[in-house]
């Protein structure tokens, strides 16, 4: 937990792109792994270590659009990571629903009352996360399966943990910069916030793969589930 966490520190200092209505603030590199921390920690230890890793970055360099609680929306993304891969899908359904709801429906400043079509990409997520899919994609991350199966798996579940954290990182934003919201500010993250998770997502999936396929080859515990690998032989000649 400590490497992760000392990884998602070191990361959160770099930046990605620009938070849209918070001036100065940005979205930090460690968004790209967070989906990453949570699958190969499990919720609990994934959340912790995202929590730990962008407090310490957050002291380091004092920028982020919540302050202290910038880590807040990273390690909600590692949370359903999390959950996504241990099929704790009821779970991850309920609590994205929730805060989806709570995001669209904020009082008189939430998308739903000043610019709806701004939710049109989290709904896509929701559909995912009660499809079939779903569990294809635990299925397909938790076996060593070929290399385009692993890497729908994991894009899946980072897709969804991404814009869960996504959800969580508006409903943030809404409460501490409520008077500064207006409809141009959703019209303008419509655009953008697809396009940010989309990267994200493809970023995660390059990275994540090789690494799974890595650390099952010497079988790591990934989510807290023992792998089925067999463990390299290095005194083997052949």
């Amino acid at each position: 937990m400590c490497s992760f966490a000392s990884l998602y520190a070191v990361l959160s200092s770099f930046s990605l792109s620009p938070v849209i209505g918070a001036a100065g603030s940005s979205i930090k590199m460690a968004t790209i792994i967070a989906p990453l921390i949570g699958l190969m920690l499990g919720p609990y230890l994934g959340t912790l270590a995202a929590s730990v890793g962008g407090f310490i970055g957050w002291s380091l360099t004092q920028s982020g659009p919540f302050s202290f609680l910038s880590f807040v929306p990273g390690a909600a993304t590692a949370l359903c990571s999390g959950l996504l891969y241990l099929r704790k899908g009821l779970t991850s359904i309920v609590l994205y629903l929730v805060l989806f709801l709570a995001l669209a429906l904020y009082p008189t400043i939430g998308p739903a009352w000043l610019f709806p079509y701004f939710l049109w990409f989290q709904l896509i997520g929701l559909i995912v996360l009660v499809s079939p899919l779903r569990s294809k994609a635990a299925d397909f991350t938790q076996k060593q399966n070929r290399l385009p199966e692993l890497c729908l798996g994991l894009g899946v579940i980072s897709f969804t943990a991404t814009l869960f954290g996504q959800i969580v990182g508006s409903l943030m934003f809404e409460m501490m910069y409520g008077p500064t919201i207006h409809t141009e500010v959703w019209q303008l993250a419509t655009i953008t916030y697809p396009i940010e998770r989309t990267v994200f997502t493809l970023l995660a999936t390059a990275i994540g793969v090789p690494l799974i396929k890595a650390l099952r080859a010497y079988k790591f515990e990934i989510g807290g589930l023992k792998t089925n690998a067999t463990l390299r032989d290095t005194h083997r000649t052949d």
